[in-house]
């Protein structure tokens, strides 16, 4: 059993840096966890990238709302520079072999994949994951519930799984899969507007090769992939907030707060038992 002061010693292995993973690392920061390692590929698919560490690994540092992400080598030296300066590694590393240099005390599955992609109750003393795909009591410790229209958003399962994706987007403002981008071809993407900006309907976002990317409502952009990526037809590659408030798309997402919140206590809790 731990003391509740001694649990910023613990090292943490998030798999994942996306927005969920990110949110979650931001609470855990917050609150004296500050051995925390991200991984994710070498090149991300985030859409929320403006409150996701993982674009750290593509412009070598990342704040989002107070805590800053850094690039890292996967090595016990980098990893120890950037905790130094009150900063979170994140490192290229889209299989997580860093578990093996790490040894972390809490591994936290947040690719949000949908499906157990190689995490194991073993990995580490305590581990959770985010999301479908894991039994608690077996894959994992712990999984958390992030369906966003479930009344058990944030839940912690020991026994058990979180509730199958729904592929419905949250609702906002009444509307949901009307929200979503979508590349309208196979092809290399090309933006005309970056997250934040605001957008009309049937306007064009951008073009897949030369197919304009069309937005289905008005409002901002919320979501976006990085441009240059090469997408497939019908993939989705962003989002829009039909609020049309610019500072919501730069800050980390009630939902994300919510999932966060429970992982934490969470975490707290089963150490302290």
């Amino acid at each position: 059993m731990k003391r509740r002061n001694e649990h910023g010693t613990d090292v943490i292995l998030i798999k994942g840096s996306g927005e969920k993973a990110s949110a979650v690392a931001h609470r855990l920061h917050q609150s004296g966890f500050r051995k925390i390692v991200m991984t994710d590929l070498p090149v991300p698919f985030a859409e929320r990238r403006s409150v996701s560490f993982c674009e750290a690994l593509i412009d070598g540092q990342k704040e989002v709302c107070g805590v800053i992400s850094r690039k890292a080598e996967p090595s016990m030296e980098a990893i120890n520079r950037s905790w130094a300066e009150g900063k979170i590694p994140v490192i290229a590393d889209p299989k997580a072999e860093i578990v093996r240099l790490v040894k972390p005390d809490i591994l936290i599955d947040g690719v949000m994949a949908k499906r157990n992609r190689g995490t194991s109750i073993h990995d580490a003393p305590l581990v959770v994951a985010l999301g479908p795909g894991f039994e608690a009591g077996k894959d994992v410790h712990l999984a958390v519930e992030t369906n966003p229209a479930s009344p058990c958003l944030g839940r912690v399962i020991s026994e058990g799984r979180a509730e199958e994706n729904t592929d419905i987007p949250t609702s906002v403002l009444g509307m949901t899969s009307e929200r979503l981008i979508r590349a309208p071809a196979n092809g290399s993407l090309r933006l005309l507007k970056g997250i934040g900006d605001a957008v009309r309907k049937d306007e064009t976002i951008g073009f897949v090769d030369s197919c304009p990317v069309i937005a289905n409502i008005s409002g901002c952009i919320w979501g976006l992939v990085r441009e240059h990526l090469k997408v497939k037809a019908g993939q989705k590659i962003g989002d829009i907030d039909p609020r049309g408030k610019r500072d919501f798309c730069f800050e980390i997402a009630a939902e994300a707060r919510i999932i966060a919140e429970g992982l934490f206590q969470g975490i707290i809790r089963f150490q302290d038992r």
